[in-house]
């Protein structure tokens, strides 16, 4: 017979090999409820590039970019990181979205307007004439359906979106003369992207699109004759009220733009549930701070501006009036021919009905009578 000790020694060290060799997953179930056992990390690493369609100079704009990075890698404790490049580095800023739909990079920051030579429709997600202020975006969005609409869309193109920021209601622009009435935007030349721009061109606006780092230079050597951008803070830094006297109001083509971004869907589904999570998180953090940050920065912005010697405008009510009837004759038109742009238009014309008639009962009231008092 075996000595009892010499087989008890077998045993333990038949074990002790077991143990060692054994996968992670099933130590966890030989443990069963030990809650005092240490975690096992289990998380993989996921590096990805994204293109910015801003330059890096605007802090708030290609800033958001940076925010949703830097929250996403805490959030990931390190195992989920975005590289940010600003335009141009990668690939040029109108070349964002087709970036991001070949798989050149996992994501991208831009905004829809842009690439509307893709699919008029996408223009919704970022934002049209006489449309939605920011409030009103996001709430069309997140509760009103918009958001799945408008990811229809982009699933043609392998491609995801996720707001990321808006500037609230834009400016109306720099003009190096004069526009009080629609016959003095004939001829002008003024870059303007997305649905804005095919308006001003049906006011007999020669219209040009132009990447943020192009518009100074040639507004400068006269190439185009005014331009729009965003407002008082980051146009302050691009310096257009350098080379251009007079600061129009209100951005009717963005009264609140939203930015994206756009994530290869492929890239996308690779993720681990919880770095989708993570992701989404992190991009609401950005958007937030985004709209926020350019409400604190516009007013003093202006108040500068104005000190230096800019001459601010209102847009004539005979502007007004043309874009408003061009804008709403563009989308009918469409919206006749294109059984998907028609799709999203119905849905988001019945949106800005009800929040335009919520939104001017108590906030116009409010605003009519306060703004004005200071």
């Amino acid at each position: 017979m075996r000595d009892s000790r010499t087989v008890g020694r077998r045993d333990f060290l038949r074990k002790a090999a077991v143990a060692a060799v054994a996968t992670p997953a099933a130590l966890a179930a030989c443990r069963g409820s030990e809650s005092e056992a240490p975690a096992v990390q289990t998380r993989r690493r996921v590096l990805w590039r994204l293109a910015s369609s801003f330059p890096r100079g605007l802090d708030t704009l290609y800033g958001g970019a940076e925010v949703m990075a830097q929250r996403l890698e805490a959030l990931s404790e390190g195992r989920f990181r975005v590289q940010s490049y600003p335009a141009g580095e990668l690939v040029p800023g109108l070349q964002v979205m087709d970036a991001v739909q070949q798989g050149t990079v996992q994501a991208g920051h831009t905004a829809s307007y842009y690439f509307i030579g893709k699919n008029p429709a996408l223009a919704f997600e970022a934002g049209i004439p006489f449309g939605l202020t920011a409030r009103q975006q996001f709430a069309w969005f997140y509760y009103g359906g918009g958001l799945e609409l408008v990811r229809e869309l982009f699933a043609d193109f392998q491609v995801i979106v996720f707001p990321g920021g808006s500037t609230g209601a834009q400016m109306g622009g720099w003009f190096k003369r004069e526009v009080n009435e629609v016959s003095d935007l004939k001829g002008l030349r003024m870059r303007i992207p997305g649905l804005g721009g095919e308006v001003m061109s049906r006011l007999g606006v020669t219209v040009q699109v132009l990447a943020g780092g192009d518009i100074y230079p040639a507004l400068e050597r006269g190439v185009v004759d005014a331009t729009e951008w965003v407002g008082p803070y980051d146009d302050e830094k691009l310096g257009f009220h350098k080379v251009a006297n007079y600061y129009y109001y209100p951005g009717w083509w963005e009264p609140g733009p939203t930015v994206s971004f756009h994530v290869n869907l492929r890239a996308w589904n690779e993720l681990p549930g919880e770095y989708k999570e993570m992701f989404q998180t992190a991009c609401l953090e950005a958007s937030a701070r985004m709209l926020a940050k350019y409400d604190a920065l516009n007013p003093p912005a202006l108040e500068r501006l104005l000190r230096g010697g800019v001459q601010l405008r209102r847009f004539s009510d005979d502007v007004l009036t043309a874009a408003h009837r061009a804008a709403f004759g563009l989308y009918e038109e469409q919206a006749a021919k294109d059984p998907g742009y028609r799709k999203v238009y119905e849905a988001w014309k019945a949106w800005r009905v009800l929040s335009y008639r919520w939104f001017g009962t108590a906030e116009r009231a409010f605003a009519d009578f306060a703004f004005p008092r200071g």
